[in-house]
């Protein structure tokens, strides 16, 4: 069944989002700052690991890098498009008004716990190319890995963030759901190049987020979303030439 990827994700969310919310009461401060601070690492070296993955390869024996260009495109262009239209901002409203929705105006952590986890669990290339995968096979196989990696670190925020991070579910949902529908369309149009060099990109974004959990917001990651659409209109460009 193509699209069970995306369920099973947005339910491991839910549960450990509310399994985190129980646990909260019964966590010191210094206990939740020092999980913050090892799942900010973890999200590091994931994002690290994924963009070298990317972007190294081996031939003859010698290690060559690829897409530096691409990255670096890809970051510029889409941090300026992001910075213009305000995304943070954008995501910041969006989260006061499923704040007021769900009547927690007064939980502070609220839109912070809301936006950081849901740029976690949504960018990256987990994300992509596993809801790429169901999409196209209806494989969901790298979607439930990437479930008990998203309810790990969801229960480590809920019991710090609260509320919020449940609510993260929704992005995800539309998020990873979009994807597979759109693959479902589109899919036999979609070359193994563009899905590597959208999953790198985005690992290049969930490196920034990792930053920022572990040492305190240093990027706005919610406006360098608009690099994920960059390696798509490469692959246009390069198309129209040929």
């Amino acid at each position: 069944m193509k699209g069970l990827g995306t369920i099973i994700n947005t339910i491991a969310v839910i549960a450990g989002s509310g399994i985190g919310m129980f646990l909260k009461n019964g966590m010191k401060q210094k206990m939740q700052d020092i999980l913050m601070q090892t799942c900010g690492v973890a999200v590091i070296f994931i994002g690290v690991a994924g963009t070298l993955q990317g972007m190294i390869t081996v031939a003859d024996g010698i290690i060559q890098t690829k897409g530096a260009m691409l990255l670096i495109f890809s970051l510029v262009i889409g941090g300026v498009i992001g910075q213009a239209i305000d995304i943070e901002k954008l995501l910041d409203a969006l989260g006061e008004k499923i704040k007021t929705i769900a009547k927690a105006k007064e939980d502070n952590r609220f839109v912070e716990g809301f936006v950081n986890t849901s740029l976690i669990i949504c960018v990256g290339a987990m994300a992509i190319v596993g809801s790429i995968q169901d999409g196209l096979k209806g494989d969901y196989s790298m979607l439930a890995a990437k479930s008990i990696l998203d309810f790990v670190i969801v229960l480590v925020f809920a019991s710090t963030y609260g509320l919020g991070v449940m609510f993260s579910s929704i992005p995800i949902l539309v998020y990873q759901g979009g994807i597979t529908i759109l693959t479902v369309l589109v899919g036999p149009f979609l070359g193994k190049i563009l899905i590597e060099n959208l999953s790198y990109v985005g690992s290049a974004l969930i490196f920034c987020v990792g930053v920022n959990i572990a040492f305190g917001k240093k990027f706005n990651v919610g406006n360098m979303l608009p690099a994920l659409f960059v390696p798509v209109a490469y692959e246009l460009i390069l198309y129209f030439i040929k």
